[in-house]
């Protein structure tokens, strides 16, 4: 990685110009249909598929790979948007290697699964760049649903509350739907503007409207939505972000690792991002892994991701660990934040608690560490924004059934800001998809209850 000028402190243009296209290129290039065609041949089409069932959305994976490989990309398409209308980013960010792949049988006998998410990313990246739809808008049924959160789970519901013929109305808080998909990912895994054609496909299917800069509990409430609305749909992820607990966590050069990387996702010219030279990532999840790794990209000369716990209980994937530690990022273990370091202006480092486990409990050593640094971002964990709204919670969310109904009579809720999932694209896909037909049965005449 060519660098330039070492710069002391939190600056840009860490690089040589043309650097920075190079490291925030896609990280995976897709697959030509050459080499499709060579990889569907690896399936064995499993009649009982492990990949199959590894899916949180049950995208039926031979029967799309089968397609590929007998030259109908349109079709395996139509079979993953089917079950996952998102599969496109999906294909880019699920950690395939922790689902699908991992359960693939070639994966249990020669330790080389076929690249599933790779065949999905080749089938839809086709579908799209042709705007070929699939879906037809069912008569409308003159209900119209509330949407709130136009992220993953937000837009699944959507696309198929639409499909089934009523209206959705969506509300977002930022300028830009797309939830975690546009705001949230590394830039890496998702280039040239993906998120956004996604949407834009997505809701193609018509009777889908979006109002950004709308956001609950501000400009509206959830009593005004039930008063105009026939159902309301929450999705709208996690605002808050959880303290640090660390002496002097307020400091100039202590941000938040979501508010980082929504700021890297929407800068017109990298070279103008400043970036420590020194940094220290706290949390060891896929938002620690992508802040770190973007850290290294954008051109800082050493970059620390501290976590807690071991190794072995790091949210983040094997995959994106190793990936971490390929691009130059230090992971250290068994450490927790104690005291920011600061000169009366800026930060200069870290003090650090070592860890252990007692009787599986989480304590101190009593012995601890410095690590330099001058940029601090906190990636351990976000919270929700608001309290609720007189919905039930339950672990500082919004508490859920096995069809996304909450506490309320015709208000649901999927993704991130409810109870039960766990923090992936794909599984907030398959709670907006999921909740959408409960919806619909409700609206059809059937009980929320």
């Amino acid at each position: 990685m060519a660098q330039g000028v070492l710069k002391e402190g939190i600056a840009p243009g860490r690089l040589d110009p043309g650097q920075y296209a190079t490291n925030f290129a896609d990280l995976h290039e897709p697959l030509d249909r050459h080499e499709a065609f060579v990889e569907a041949d690896r399936c064995y089409f499993c009649y009982d598929a492990p990949c199959m069932n590894a899916c949180p959305t049950a995208i039926d994976i031979p029967l799309f790979i089968r397609e590929i490989s007998t030259g109908n990309p349109l079709g395996a398409a139509e079979t993953i948007f089917e079950q996952n209308i998102l599969g496109g980013m999906c294909a880019r960010v699920c950690p395939t290697e922790q689902l699908c792949e991992e359960a693939c049988v070639r994966e249990e006998a020669e330790g080389k699964p076929v690249r599933i998410g790779l065949l999905q990313r080749y089938a839809t990246d086709i579908a799209m760049s042709q705007k070929a739809q699939f879906f037809e808008r069912a008569p409308s049924t003159g209900k119209t649903i509330a949407v709130v959160g136009a992220g993953p789970a937000g837009l699944a519901a959507a696309h198929r509350l639409a499909v089934k013929g009523h209206d959705v109305v969506m509300f977002d808080a930022r300028p830009k739907a797309g939830g975690l998909n546009e705001y949230g990912i590394a830039s890496y895994k998702s280039t040239d503007g993906f998120a956004q054609a996604e949407v834009d496909y997505v809701t193609a299917i018509g009777g889908i409207e979006i109002i950004n800069g709308k956001a609950l509990g501000k400009d509206f409430t959830l009593d005004e939505l039930q008063e105009k609305y026939d159902a309301v749909f929450l999705g709208m992820g996690l605002g808050g972000v959880n303290a640090l607990r660390a002496e002097n966590e307020d400091s100039a050069g202590v941000r938040n690792a979501v508010d980082f990387i929504a700021e890297l996702r929407q800068a017109s010219d990298l070279a103008a991002l400043p970036v420590g030279r020194r940094v220290v990532v706290i949390g060891g999840g896929m938002t620690a892994v992508d802040a770190a790794v973007q850290s290294k990209l954008l051109g800082a000369d050493e970059v620390t991701m501290v976590y807690r716990r071991g190794k072995e209980h790091m949210s983040a994937s094997p995959f994106e660990q190793d990936l971490a530690s390929a691009k130059g990022v230090t992971i250290r273990h068994w450490m927790a934040p104690k005291r920011v370091l600061t000169d009366g202006s800026k930060v200069t480092g870290i003090e650090l608690a070592y860890t252990t486990l007692v009787d599986g409990r989480l304590v101190e050593t009593g012995e601890t560490t410095i690590v330099i640094a001058d940029q601090v971002l906190k990636a351990i964990g976000q919270t929700l924004a608001s309290d609720g709204g007189g919905l039930s919670l339950a672990g500082g969310k919004i508490e859920v059934d096995d069809e996304g109904r909450t506490s309320v009579p015709g208000i649901w809720a999927g993704g991130d800001c409810a109870t039960g999932g766990d923090d992936l694209t794909v599984t907030a896909v398959a709670e907006g998809r999921d909740a959408a037909e409960s919806m619909h049965r409700y609206l059809s005449g059937g009980a929320n209850g």
